[in-house]
């Protein structure tokens, strides 16, 4: 079904719409409007279900029988919505056992959207029966051309009787035997040894802190779950919507479930890019966040690009919902820089993306979000962001694949583990992961990002920031690439086991005679604090190595590691133990020139991407930037052929 995506050759737009907000003696005008505006797409009826089905059993289609017909008279493709992300009150009501349950024990009530628990039966079964009825009523219609499961899959950790149930049984299926559970999260210490699987419990409500092996599991179980819903919904879109695309629109750098998992069953992945509240939640300093204010951050934006790329390895992907205007669910909500919404455009079709969609077509007069923009103000006149997009040119531009020879290994798995105990509280995985996709990215170089599981034999470079997790058969995996390409690991690489645990013989446990050093320590920097690499500082962590096979190249010059290793080179490996961002730029630089690999040192906030025959130059910045002769004008992007 992966294929269906490739129907779409070049480039497209489209919008996020709610009919149901909106009189329907505006649907005629407002549909025209859209596709005077260029756009192709139209994504509907994410939040309808009480509309749809304002008591259990009761359906009125009309409405949205009206919609679709409208749309489709103006020309327009709909993408439908399974409206499982807001369950309504009255099903609330009839059946609490569908509400989630917090960390606190508390449960969460109807009112907002994600109330529901993933491990209600009640739950699931009303997901299949709205997503059977949905689909078998549209699943055919010529207008309807894919499908978006619910909405921005998140927040699935619940702490309910139901889930704690689930819970044992998914433990009893990963184990089999309570003995090998307590061997694997280490229930000796603190006394925690269990006699059988019903005698475990949460890992919340505890004094001290929770045993972080079963915060592991805990973690994959609820990202299983999740995984589980989903799949039941694109079963029976499949089956009732044969021919139609299903993607689902994730969230940014979103930690808290496998994605990879969740993408399994999906033709396509699609993403939800909102830059400035990016900004605003990213862990950039004071000063970077009030720089980056009004355009975002290119990184902070191209990182989820090219994340969500690689989930179907390489497969092109869509933003659902690019932000067109302010938000409003930040703490300050800057109106974006003039050219940022077409900026973000470009940028978005250079990583990969074959359709962008603006949320959302006209700024709503109620309700929780009545002070997020859309491309139609309130008044219905044409808003900043929509004369952005009435001007963009883009149309011309093909879907072709892109290809480099740069990869950037990520894993759930290490970010859940590295961000459970991060030793350092700034030291958070993406933090970490970041610092080698912006050091590659400065230096104007494409790169994917893929599972580490994953076939590798097309890339040179093999980059792992941050891969924490390292069970035998991975290292086993990775060592198999050490003849064809260059390896560059970070720190922590090889930590922990697949349960949480470290390896008996410590870092890198099974990677030691890839890498050739064991750890000898590891340094949590203070705040405002750092340590000397000759000729660098690093800051928040830094670990010294101890060379078996390998050579230091690197060492510290102050502080506790003073006289030790900070990079081991073992043969096409090399492994660097510091946050320094000069240090890690200089490294890749070295690795891609010994490769052959053209790179450039590239002013800040400018970026460059290439896909097929065109490579995309982006500013970011709110001044004009000559880059070897080539001007950018301030906040704004150039296409050339290649």
């Amino acid at each position: 079904m992966a294929g269906i995506i490739n129907q779409q050759t070049h480039f497209a737009l489209g919008v996020c719409y709610y009919p149901e907000h909106w009189p329907t003696d505006r649907w005629h005008a407002y549909a025209q409007q859209m596709y005077d505006l260029g756009l192709t797409y139209v994504r509907i009826a994410e939040f309808a279900w009480s509309r749809i089905e304002p008591r259990e059993g009761v359906f009125t289609w009309d409405w949205l029988d009206q919609a679709i017909e409208t749309l489709a008279g103006a020309g327009l493709k709909v993408v439908l919505c399974t409206p499982t992300a807001a369950p309504p009150a009255w099903l609330a009501r009839v059946h609490p056992e569908i509400l989630s349950v917090d960390i606190e024990g508390r449960r969460r009530d109807h009112g907002g959207r994600r109330h529901y628990d993933f491990s209600s039966q009640v739950y699931r079964e009303h997901s299949r029966r709205i997503t059977r009825a949905i689909a078998g009523r549209y699943g055919t219609h010529p207008a309807v051309v894919g499908w978006q499961t619910d909405n921005e899959l998140s927040e699935h950790q619940s702490y309910s009787a139901a889930a704690l149930l689930a819970f044992r049984e998914w433990l009893g299926e990963q184990y089999a035997d309570i003995e090998r559970l307590n061997d694997a999260w280490g229930t000796v210490f603190w006394s925690q040894e269990y006699g059988s699987f019903d005698e475990i419990t949460f890992p919340n409500l505890v004094v001290e802190a929770p045993n972080p092996s079963q915060q592991l599991d805990f973690i994959r179980f609820s990202s299983e779950q999740l995984v589980r819903f989903q799949e039941e919904q694109v079963a029976i879109l499949r089956e009732c919507s044969p021919g139609r695309w299903v993607t689902h629109n994730f969230m940014r750098l979103q930690p808290d479930f496998d994605h990879y998992r969740a993408a399994q069953c999906l033709d396509f992945v699609s993403w939800d890019n909102y830059p400035t509240g990016g900004v605003e939640l990213s862990d950039l300093s004071d000063d970077e966040k009030r720089r980056w204010a009004r355009t975002g951050h290119p990184d902070l934006i191209a990182i989820n690009h090219d994340l969500y790329r690689g989930l179907l390895n390489g497969l092109p992907f869509w933003i659902m919902e690019q932000q067109c205007g302010q938000i409003n669910w930040g703490n300050t909500n800057p109106l974006p820089a003039y050219g940022a919404v077409a900026l973000w455009t470009a940028q978005a079709w250079a990583h990969g993306a074959n359709v962008v969609s603006y949320f959302r077509w006209r700024a709503s007069t109620m309700a929780q979000e009545l002070m997020h923009s859309g491309l139609l103000r309130h008044d219905e006149t044409l808003d900043r962001g929509g004369e952005e997009v009435t001007a963009l040119d883009l149309a011309h531009l093909p879907n072709d694949p892109i290809s480099t020879p740069v990869v950037l290994l990520h894993d759930y798995e290490s970010l859940w583990a590295h961000d459970l105990q991060p030793h350092n509280e700034p030291a958070s995985y993406w933090r970490q992961f970041l610092l080698f996709y912006r050091a590659l990215r400065s230096l104007g170089i494409d790169v994917d990002i893929r599972h580490p599981d994953s076939d590798l034999s097309a890339y040179r470079l093999i980059v792992a920031p941050a891969l924490q997790v390292m069970p035998a058969s991975r290292a086993a995996h990775l060592a198999g690439y050490a003849n064809s390409a260059k390896l560059i690991f970070g720190p922590r690489t090889a930590y922990r086991t697949r349960s949480g645990r470290v390896h008996e013989d410590g870092q890198p446990g099974p990677l030691r005679n890839l890498t050739g050093y064991t750890l000898l320590n590891f340094d949590g920097i203070p705040e405002s604090t750092t340590v000397a690499i000759r000729g660098y500082r690093a800051k928040t962590w830094a670990e010294s190595y101890r060379p078996t096979t390998g050579k230091a190249t690197h060492w510290y010059t102050d502080g506790p590691l003073a006289g030790s290793a900070a990079v081991i080179q073992n043969g096409n490996v090399t492994s660097v133990g510091a946050w320094s961002e000069p240090l890690i730029t200089d490294l890749l630089q070295a690795a891609l020139t010994r490769l052959g690999i053209f790179s450039q040192r590239l002013p800040e906030g400018v970026r460059v991407s290439r896909r097929g025959r065109y490579e995309v130059w982006t500013n970011f910045t709110q001044q004009p930037v000559d880059v070897g002769g080539l001007r950018l004008e301030p906040v704004a992007y150039l296409i050339r052929e290649r």
